[in-house]
């Protein structure tokens, strides 16, 4: 994506704070810098915290992974990981797109039926799925990944008792070695078994291939998970199963602020960074060096089974790539935008913001991290000041919660904050905006708008019925 910075990366010398300026789609940065009356205009109308989504985003996102998978010859298939985001215009500019969407429980599945995904284009790779959510999937031809063994059981049952003749695809989902401490998908010891049950069942079951999820955001474990499954490959040709596709997750990373300026920051940060004197154990990998078109250039490009590229073994075996991408489809695709309600001085000279919301939508802190961007400061319409130097200060939500901390990490700003102005958060809809937002202190939950790439069109973006 083109993305774009405000400022050049560096500290303010007088709080001795560094700005880690967010990289901007070109729409979010105009809207940002030239057209912040829409911003008050916004919020005004609908309140605050207010998640503004730009659905035009993911198209862009997606021609870019594409444009990987072409220049490999790779056919693949691309689910949404519709988790990442509640919006309902976020799903449907996806399967405008063409992409398939991945769910994770049954009201994921109707979001995207109504947004007019058809069912075969959607994989179900949640664990735990019960008898309702399998007999919804079954019902639109979905394509099921077993988590475990006791589902394959359980879906062969229902498949006998309640919906005899009706034959269900399915992936099985594996638990590579290097992750045999997580809870997820079926351990090699319990694979053999998994499989010789389905070739014994093909009435029944249409197995369509092997799938693995790995935390973490690198291509190597990806590769080696790879490597190990292509044995398991064989063995599934061995009961003569036919492997069509193999799902390797997502995890693809994106980059919120320059590399070299997170890089800086990661070496020089420091405890009297953070108002409560702790930094933080870990973070996402906010300017880490590869995006997520990178990250499959290099998937592909590496050395996989048989000594072969990854893209090459695919392609010889007849093999398609499925991807399950969240937070890289919705890579600048929403900004939240809390207004302030009341500040105030800290006997150090810092300032804490209050602003109207929570920090449940905003919600890195509650994992005992942050998010590593800075907010751009919107003063309020109109308003009169005495200009100042400038102010270090932390962003607090409206609770009673001591916890409830935006960010803990002190932020410089170019003067001091005042009610009324607005803070922006840039790229939210990966997981950040709306993961833990809840109805506490029985405030009603934010309101999302959805907002055209000419930021002409505003639409209400809340949730659809399938969703309540």
């Amino acid at each position: 994506m083109n993305h774009q910075s405000l400022h050049k990366p560096g500290f303010v010398q007088e709080t001795g704070l560094p700005i880690l300026e967010p990289l901007l789609d070109p729409v979010i940065r105009s809207l940002t810098a030239e057209q912040q009356s829409k911003l008050h205009d916004w919020v005004g109308a609908y309140g605050s915290p207010l998640n503004a989504v730009f659905p035009h985003t993911i198209g862009i996102n997606h021609a870019r992974l594409a444009g990987v998978l072409d220049a490999h010859a790779v056919k693949s298939k691309i689910f949404y990981a519709a988790k990442v985001n509640k919006s309902h215009s976020l799903v449907a500019e996806a399967v405008q797109c063409g992409l398939g969407v991945d769910v994770s429980s049954r009201f994921e599945l109707r979001d995207a039926l109504d947004a007019g995904c058809a069912g075969s284009d959607i994989c179900a790779s949640g664990p735990a799925k019960d008898d309702v959510f399998h007999r919804e999937l079954i019902a639109v031809n979905a394509l099921i990944s077993i988590d475990l063994a006791e589902e394959l059981e359980d879906l062969l049952a229902l498949l006998t008792d309640e919906l005899s003749g009706t034959k269900t695809r399915i992936l099985l989902r594996f638990r590579p070695t290097s992750n045999k401490h997580s809870r997820f998908g079926i351990p090699h010891e319990q694979l053999h078994a998994c499989l010789q049950v389905v070739a014994q069942n093909t009435d029944r079951l249409a197995f369509e291939g092997l799938h693995f999820h790995l935390g973490g955001y690198q291509a190597d474990n990806r590769v080696e998970a790879l490597i190990e499954l292509s044995d398991w490959i064989m063995v599934a040709r061995e009961y003569g199963l036919c492997v069509e596709m193999v799902d390797i997750g997502g995890g693809l990373p994106i980059r919120y602020l320059d590399a070299d300026t997170y890089a800086d920051f990661i070496d020089a940060q420091k405890s009297s960074h953070y108002r409560n004197g702790k930094v933080p154990g870990s973070y996402y990998p906010y300017g880490g060096p590869n995006e997520a078109d990178d990250w499959l250039d290099q998937f592909l490009s590496a050395t996989g089974p048989s000594g072969k590229s990854v893209a090459q073994y695919l392609n010889d075996e007849g093999i398609t790539l499925a991807l399950e991408p969240g937070r890289s489809l919705v890579d600048q695709s929403a900004i939240t935008v809390f207004r302030i309600a009341r500040t105030k001085r800290q006997p150090d000279g810092s300032f804490v913001l209050f602003v109207e919301g929570s920090s449940f939508s905003a919600c890195e802190t509650w994992f005992a991290s942050e998010f590593l961007i800075d907010p751009i400061l919107v003063p309020a319409a109109n308003s009169t000041r005495e200009q100042g130097g400038p102010v270090r200060a932390y962003i607090a939500g409206h609770s009673c919660l001591e916890e409830d901390v935006i960010t803990n990490r002190l932020l410089p700003f170019p003067f001091q904050p005042l009610a009324g102005d607005l803070l922006v958060y840039a790229n939210t809809a990966g997981y950040q905006m709306d993961l833990l937002e809840n109805e506490f202190h029985r405030v009603p939950m934010p309101r999302r708008v959805s907002i055209s790439a000419d930021l002409a069109t505003v639409q209400p973006d809340d949730h659809k019925g399938a969703s309540r």
